[in-house]
């Protein structure tokens, strides 16, 4: 007989949290009959200015069979938060979710940009992305590289060695969902390579701080100086170099507006 959900619960507190975080925004999501193209991350999106779509579309996501795939997968890999004696644990899980979904993000985008300036693939541009998937590849491929004997629990009831999941789930993934985001899962194993082999490291409190603390003022300022989100209790003025914009507070209502707009889609890929 397993262990009670509340005390899994309780041994897994971020992983539950996130899970519980991308299920309220996917709740909101179908509820407000939002489209992928609103929250998700396409390079043309990216060049526009939109930076603030890294981290929307990575906890947004469509369908529920989309959301419940990514969420069984991500807590399996929540054995990561058990793992002190390892050198992993909580603090490992925050301080690298918080990397794997940036970096994956940015890595995602950088293919694209060759894809569509080395090799003319234009139909890159207008592919957009949700989804966690990236950072649940790149958790799969930490944890087959710290602990390859583990086994990756999905829907309670399919098990996958871990050693081999990454791959695996790439390749499965690929056939069964033709949706799925190649270029995405490979994104999540290549900076979860990076930081198993040590090619990344040296986050510690300090550093996950300071990176968080970036990332909402870029998540903010993006948000405003796109148009998509209109926060009237900031104003963005010209300073003496006009493509240098200064942030500044002014007194005035409360209200907030949200701005869609229909996009040019060229398709969306599940990651």
């Amino acid at each position: 007989m397993g262990k009670p959900l509340l005390f899994e619960i309780l041994e897994k507190p971020a992983t539950s949290c996130i899970i519980g975080i991308c299920s309220i925004i996917w709740f909101y999501i179908q509820n407000k009959n939002i489209g992928y193209g609103n929250v998700g991350l396409s390079y043309e999106t990216a060049i526009e200015g939109h930076h603030w779509r890294i981290i929307t579309s990575a906890f947004s996501h469509i369908s529920v069979i989309h959301l419940v795939f990514n969420m069984s997968a991500l807590w399996s890999l929540g054995v990561v938060e058990k793992l002190d004696h390892m050198g992993l644990g909580l603090e490992f899980y925050l301080h690298y979710t918080i990397l794997l979904v940036v970096l994956s993000g940015m890595l995602v985008l950088g293919i694209y940009h060759l894809l569509i300036h080395k090799f003319k693939l234009d139909y890159f541009r207008r592919v957009t992305a949700v989804g966690y998937s990236c950072v649940v590849f790149g958790w799969m491929t930490i944890l087959a590289v710290k602990q390859p004997s583990s086994k990756l629990e999905l829907f309670g009831f399919l098990s996958l060695p871990i050693s081999f999941a990454p791959f695996e789930s790439l390749i499965f993934t690929s056939i069964i969902v033709p949706q799925a985001s190649f270029i995405g899962h490979l994104s999540g194993i290549i900076v979860g390579y990076s930081i198993a082999w040590g090619l990344i490291h040296g986050m510690n409190n300090y550093w996950a701080l300071t990176m968080l603390g970036w990332i909402i003022f870029v998540f903010v300022f993006s948000l405003k100086r796109s148009g998509a989100f209109d926060f009237n209790f900031i104003e963005i003025e010209p300073v003496t170099d006009a493509s240098l914009p200064s942030v500044g507070f002014i007194a005035s209502g409360n209200g907030r507006t949200l701005q869609m707009s229909t996009l040019q889609l060229g398709g969306a890929e599940l990651v």
